[in-house]
């Protein structure tokens, strides 16, 4: 056993080093410790404490990725979005080929359906009823008294990303005002893609094909939180895509990290650039906006009828440019939000590593929505714009339809008008809520941009609809701005724009602008499905992924030697005559810090009284780098290490007993465990920013 003469530990001092200490740890019985008006979480809990034995250090255990060593037939991923959604998949045996879902059925003129709107729509007694286009449609059909009573959910995934206490109970809110369990709804919509893709995977088989012969992805933005990541896995257990026992058959792939092994593949023909840093792909700096985007849409449209997509087992032209240690950012525009994430490449695999902790916001194509919205408010009145949409919420529905495919038309160079067709039943309504017509609510309301056409349509002017961009282009351009002052992003040689808002012109030309001088700009074509095919690959091969940037701080709760004048009085706790500090945060791993995917950290613990056969360890996480109490602000505990030893009093336990715990980083789940050294009891447990 070793010796605890000079042990390393945070001493919880407000310093961020780890600190030397000046004396043996003292062993003792934390639990009858004197209360005092200041509240202890360790104290509270009754918990006895542990000290720790040894610094702690990282094990790189290459064999710990056990999901490599079990064996899928066929990899099915899912790209979950905010406005839209689909599905992809890849035979093992046939890894260079990724055949994107059948068609749907239904569909909007002039917008593309290689995916599904992602609607979903609950009968009254709040059972599953569809999902896409046919819950959409659906709901359109029903009798405005009717549709009243179903219930109707869109763009619900960035309530994930907007919920700051995400929990299983967090409640979503359908288009009728009824409340609904959000993680039944992820798991409905999961579920609905499980049936789809079995059901496409039989027929092309011939026979059934098994959930257990899937190994599954689920796309996430890089900037949600952990809860929201974990809430999706959790989705994904009660869908029956997995189970907690058998975690290693989903993956949960970040959104710009698929992206960034899908354009790894590109072949000069499979992409369009903007930048003004070189002539490429026939397309001249000045023309390659309009018209060489204008080259690549067709090519598009011609190819839409195939749904199998070739990927050839090398490396991309572009990606064969890149030397050890260049860098590139993939920018993730998506309906929701956008992701900007800093990639450097390593040689000679061309493994990926973050570079730089993923950052972004809620800056997705639904800003520009909010814009028609807080437009709409403008003219008709905000009353009734709420009224209406309560009131008559398939009209509200239809109405965004009929905006989504003319905010598609807009372009930086369009001369003519936009015209937005308005349900009969706004304008019918609109008589009845004010008085008089919506023409006459035009006139009066000062916007010189919209006009009524007798057609019963908002007819926009060019400018009006570019002025409805503006907001969330200006966020995208000014969060990269931030981005490339950074020293480690300064020699960026490329800029991979994906996504689904990435299709949009005005985006295009807002980036080309900004930064076009400053390092070379890529669009694949199929811009909309770079995702879902780069985590089909993902899926194929995860080691592809070697080093990620943590986004939390981690540690264990502990007890240390009470420093006079350099720890607070009242994290004193005294018994039997030895001074102890509590609630000292012992860091594994600090926040924007690089792990490798597999990457174990280990730390060796003794209990503060030796006769202890229960041993608890809490696990607590923190955003800041600098944290040294488990009770500083932003402190939030996310999981508890339980360890029984009893039943082990025959075995000859050493007088300092060891408690190794190690913590398991690099994929999106992190796993903890204990191991008595003595009897080799162990305990393990996944992080959970859920139940906490």
């Amino acid at each position: 056993m070793m010796e605890s003469v000079g042990v390393y530990g945070f001493c919880g001092c407000k310093a961020k080093n780890k600190l030397k200490c000046d004396s043996k740890w003292e062993v003792t019985a934390a639990e009858t410790a004197p209360t005092s008006a200041y509240s202890s979480p360790a104290r509270s809990l009754g918990d006895t404490g542990i000290t720790p034995l040894s610094p702690s250090h990282i094990v790189n255990d290459a064999n710990s990725n056990v999901s490599e060593q079990q064996t899928f037939l066929v990899v099915v991923a899912i790209d979950f979005g905010t406005t839209s959604s689909g599905y992809a998949y890849s035979f093992t045996k046939e890894p260079e080929c990724i055949h994107v879902m059948r068609r749907w059925e239904g569909g909007d003129p002039g917008v593309s359906n290689q995916k599904t709107p992602t609607t979903i729509l609950l009968t009254p007694e709040k059972k599953f009823h569809s999902f896409g286009y046919a819950a959409r449609d659906f709901y359109h059909d029903l009798d405005p008294n009717e549709a009243k009573q179903w219930l109707y959910l869109e763009k619900f995934k960035m309530k994930l990303h907007t919920t700051g206490d995400l929990t299983m109970d967090t409640d979503l809110t359908a288009a009728n005002g009824k409340k609904v369990k959000a993680l039944e709804i992820f798991a409905y919509a999961l579920q609905y893609f499980k049936e789809q893709a079995l059901k496409e995977l039989s027929d092309q088989a011939g026979s059934d094909f098994e959930n257990s012969d899937v190994r599954w992805v689920i796309t996430v933005p890089a900037i949600w939180k952990q809860p929201a990541k974990q809430f999706m896995r959790q989705a994904a257990y009660q869908a029956g895509l997995a189970s907690p026992e058998n975690s290693e058959q989903l993956i949960i792939a970040l959104e710009p990290e698929a992206a960034s092994i899908y354009c790894r593949k590109l072949r000069l023909h499979q992409m369009v650039e903007l930048s003004s840093k070189a002539v490429f792909n026939g397309y001249s700096a000045s023309d390659t906006v309009g018209a060489g985007f204008a080259q690549a849409k067709e090519h598009i449209r011609r190819n839409r009828q195939s749904r199998t997509f070739l990927v050839e087992n090398v490396i991309g032209e572009i990606w064969s440019e890149l030397e050890e240690g260049d860098k590139y950012v993939v920018v993730d525009s998506g309906g929701g939000t956008v992701d900007l994430t800093v990639h450097q490449i390593r040689l000679p695999e061309g493994h990926l590593k973050e570079l730089y902790k993923a950052t972004g916001g809620p800056y997705g194509s639904l800003g520009v929505d909010y814009e028609f919205e807080k437009l709409l408010c403008k003219i008709f009145g905000e009353d009734f714009i709420e009224q209406f949409k309560i009131k008559r919420p398939a009209a509200w529905v239809d109405l965004m339809i009929a905006f989504e495919s003319r905010k598609r038309a807009a372009a930086p160079d369009r001369s003519n008008p936009l015209n937005i067709t308005l349900p009969f039943s706004f304008i019918d309504y609109y008589k009845k809520f004010r008085g008089h017509s919506v023409e006459h609510a035009l006139r009066k309301s000062n916007v010189d941009f919209v006009k009524w056409s007798s057609q019963g349509m908002l007819r926009m002017s060019p400018d009006a609809m570019n002025a409805l961009f503006k907001p969330t282009i200006d966020s995208i351009i000014e969060h990269l701005r931030d981005l490339f002052q950074k020293p480690e992003v300064s020699t960026v040689k490329f800029l991979f724009l994906v996504g689904g808002f990435a299709e949009a012109p005005l985006l295009q030309q807002a980036v080309h602008t900004a930064f076009g001088d400053k390092c070379r700009i890529i669009i694949p074509q199929d811009v909309g499905l770079t995702i879902l095919k780069g985590a089909v690959l993902f899926g194929l091969d995860p080691a592809v992924i070697k080093v990620r940037r943590s986004p939390l701080t981690y540690g264990v709760g502990v007890l240390n030697r009470y420093v006079e004048g350099k720890h607070p009085p009242e994290k004193l706790l005294v018994k039997d005559g030895t001074r102890w500090c509590t609630d000292v945060f012992d860091k594994f791993i600090s926040a924007d810090q690089s792990v490798a995917l597999g990457e174990l950290v280990k730390r060796s613990y003794t209990p503060a009284k030796p006769s202890q056969l229960v041993i608890v360890i809490n696990i607590y996480s923190s955003e800041h780098d600098n944290v040294s109490f488990i009770t500083d602000p932003g402190v939030k505990k996310c999981g508890t290490l339980r360890l029984d030893l009893t039943g082990t009093s025959g075995t000859a336990v050493p007088t300092r007993r060891e408690i190794q715990t190690l913590m398991q980083f690099g994929d999106t789940e992190i796993k903890a465990t204990a191991v008595d050294i003595a009897t080799s009891k162990s305990v393990r447990v996944g992080i959970d920013f859920l139940n906490y």
